[in-house]
């Protein structure tokens, strides 16, 4: 189950709400991860904005709850508009609130990421043996999001194959690419042995610095081209 809701409408349209929340990471001094305000923000709204896009939304506004005070909001705000022109999504306005009456020792963030769907899309899966996957990014977690930025798919990336007729995505978050096949392909009862993959399926991808690509054989060509060096291998052996 995607970590989205979605509340449908009449014709087929429906809005997708994604979610994303960040604490202890910031400029504060008891911080657990010391980075720049726009780069918490950054990395909020891409888990909340690839949640979104996974699910078939077209992102149209974005909210940020703010626990930093007051002097981060631009900050914050400048993090999220580079996701978006990441994305070429230039006319998506953000809005929120800060909490300034009362000041938290630590930082933290929430975010939500609104989209609409025009019409129902097909973005669930069924497991079966000429079924391809790949992981695109690696799972990175804490600072080695700073240290390793060149191994974080980019929004970009992620947006292209998202994009690709046939192609289920589906972005990773702390619990690691296992977890997440539990949740894509539940009938297939998954045992540790019958995963494999050159990159660790159990490791948290924090910010969704990767994702899972489910895709057909014919797509392979254009998948692999659109991931580059980001894409590795994963197989699902001997699911019944």
């Amino acid at each position: 189950m995607r970590d989205v809701v979605t509340i449908p409408f009449d014709g087929g349209a429906s809005l997708i709400i994604a979610s994303d929340n960040s604490g202890g990471i910031g400029m504060r001094a008891d911080d657990q991860v010391q980075v720049p305000y726009e780069t918490v923000a950054y990395y909020s709204f891409r888990v909340a904005v690839m949640e979104c896009i996974a699910a078939g939304g077209e992102p149209i506004t974005v909210v940020l709850h703010n626990f930093c005070g007051n002097e981060p909001w631009e900050e914050l705000v400048n993090g999220i508009q580079k996701g978006l022109f990441e994305l070429d999504l230039t006319d998506v306005p953000v809005t929120g609130s800060t909490e300034s009456n009362f000041q938290l020792l630590q930082s933290a963030i929430g975010m939500l990421v609104i989209g609409k769907r025009a019409a129902k899309r097909e973005n669930e899966i069924s497991y079966d043996e000429d079924l391809n996957l790949a992981v695109i990014g690696l799972p990175l977690v804490g600072s080695e999001v700073i240290d390793q930025e060149n191994q974080v798919v980019p929004l970009s990336v992620f947006r292209d194959i998202a994009k690709m007729d046939g192609v289920i995505t589906w972005p990773v978050g702390s619990r690691g690419i296992f977890y997440e096949l539990e949740q894509m392909f539940p009938d297939c009862m998954l045992k540790k042995e019958m995963v494999v993959s050159d990159i660790d399926v159990w490791k948290s991808s924090g910010p969704a610095t990767c994702f899972i690509a489910a895709y057909r054989n014919e797509q392979a060509d254009e998948l692999k081209k659109l991931a580059g060096t980001y894409m590795h291998s994963l197989e699902i052996r001997n699911c019944r």
